[in-house]
């Protein structure tokens, strides 16, 4: 919906919201960052032409300015809405955000508010800073936003699990969207924190369930990890999971969003789409039978853990 590498016209954004809906998807994500604003304009957009009403969840953290004269940065997206975003995790920033992903929503409230993109991996040296400006500003605003009533669950959308640790050490919180650490393809270093959450009752949705794409990837497209070139051993491992896959007659992707989707803790899975078709090829994915025997081969290579639960 963001145009995230390539562009898609707003006709066909509504048309990938409209195969979600008839394939009765009833969630959508979305954030500010995503094309600068142009994601969350999109699915509004739709949500108001429509009525439909799915469960909603959006992302503080990030405030957008019109760029004006100025240079709009390049984050990924191509032709981003005219807005620049500037990490903002203080309590005023946090209400100017969601205040902005209403009136682009078209929404009073949404389901799911996270933290956006706070942790080491984007912030570095500032993270200390960063991250206790979270915990004493950022996450009391949204406290009070659903003490409010605008919106029932609150949490992080991070890339990272430290930073999921360090905040549950201090902070309550219902729901972490976890984007590209527990995979088909690498998943032994997150499996004991999503033990974690689902004794200690935090629901996890999975973004990244195909690691930026790369089991997804059909040939000759580019292959991405972590929305960058994937590396060489990144390659290799969805090469052997594709071999053993295939040797069950199940499509690498099918396997992956099913092999999140088995763990207790996850809520939900993002697996992200930038076409109606690739909405109905999800949708088949995640329907595809697969025999318990596909797990086992998996297992007895050591391509997934032996302790991941797979049913």
């Amino acid at each position: 919906m963001g145009n995230l590498y390539t562009a898609i016209t707003d006709e066909e954004a509504a048309d990938v919201l409209s195969a979600a809906k008839d394939a009765q998807f009833g969630y959508f994500d979305t954030a500010p960052y995503y094309g600068h604003g142009l994601s969350e304009q999109r699915v509004g957009a739709f949500l108001a032409k429509t009525g439909y009403r799915p469960a909603l969840s959006t992302k503080v953290g990030r405030r957008l300015e019109p760029a004006g004269s100025n240079p709009i940065p390049d984050n990924g997206f191509a032709s981003p809405a005219p807005f620049i975003p500037y990490f903002d995790y203080s309590a005023c920033g946090i209400r100017e955000a969601f205040a902005g992903s209403q009136e682009r929503l078209g929404v009073d409230s949404v389901d799911m508010l996270l933290l956006h993109d706070v942790g080491a991996m984007v912030h570095g040296d500032a993270h200390p800073k960063i991250l206790a400006q979270a915990i004493d500003e950022a996450l009391p605003q949204m406290a009070a936003l659903k003490a409010g009533g605008k919106t029932k669950w609150i949490g992080l959308g991070v890339n990272e699990i430290r930073v999921c640790e360090e905040v549950l050490a201090q902070v309550d919180l219902d729901v972490l969207l976890l984007a590209g650490r527990y995979t088909l393809l690498e998943h032994a270093a997150a499996l004991p924190f999503l033990n974690a959450c689902h004794m200690g009752g935090i629901r996890v949705v999975i973004g990244g369930a195909f690691n930026s794409g790369l089991l997804a990837a059909s040939a000759g497209e580019p292959l991405r990890y972590d929305y960058d070139t994937a590396p060489e051993w990144a390659v290799d491992r969805a090469a052997q999971l594709r071999e053993v896959c295939a040797a069950f007659d199940v499509p690498l992707p099918a396997a992956a969003l099913q092999f999140c989707k088995a763990h207790p803790a996850v809520a939900s899975v993002i697996p992200g789409a930038k076409s109606a078709e690739q909405v109905r090829q999800i949708s088949e994915w995640s329907r595809h039978p697969i025999d318990s025997g596909l797990w086992d081969a998996l297992k007895e290579r050591q391509l997934i853990s032996a302790e991941a639960p797979v049913s």
